[in-house]
């Protein structure tokens, strides 16, 4: 059996100007409102830092994390244009300090 196209990965971490609790909390309801149910998403997932791990290895210069599953580099091309997510950057960028976003091949998710 042949492998299925890989899917690509987009993480994008957040750092807030307002870090605060409530902030955080608007930022994770933003991402479940505008973010979700675009075609071509294989998966989804938004949390805070957990704070708990501070070992030496952990990156703790953010406080958001996005993470989605696109099934292929089309599907990431129209979730970029899409007016839902026009609107959540139009709405949310106000607060963002900085965002990093690593995009990355793997094997399909299965």
């Amino acid at each position: 059996m042949a492998d299925a196209a890989p899917h690509l990965v987009h993480d994008v971490y957040f750092t807030l100007e307002d870090a605060s609790s409530a902030a955080r909390d608007r930022l994770v309801a933003a991402c479940h409102q505008y973010l979700t149910g675009h075609e071509g998403t294989v998966a989804f997932g938004v949390g805070t830092l957990a704070g708990e791990f501070d070992r030496p290895v952990n990156d703790r210069d953010w406080h958001v994390a996005l993470h989605l599953v696109f099934a292929d580099r089309a599907a990431h091309d129209r979730y970029q244009e899409a007016p839902r997510h026009k609107a959540f950057m139009a709405e949310q960028r106000p607060n963002w300090k900085k965002v990093r976003v690593f995009d990355a091949w793997i094997a399909a998710v299965r």
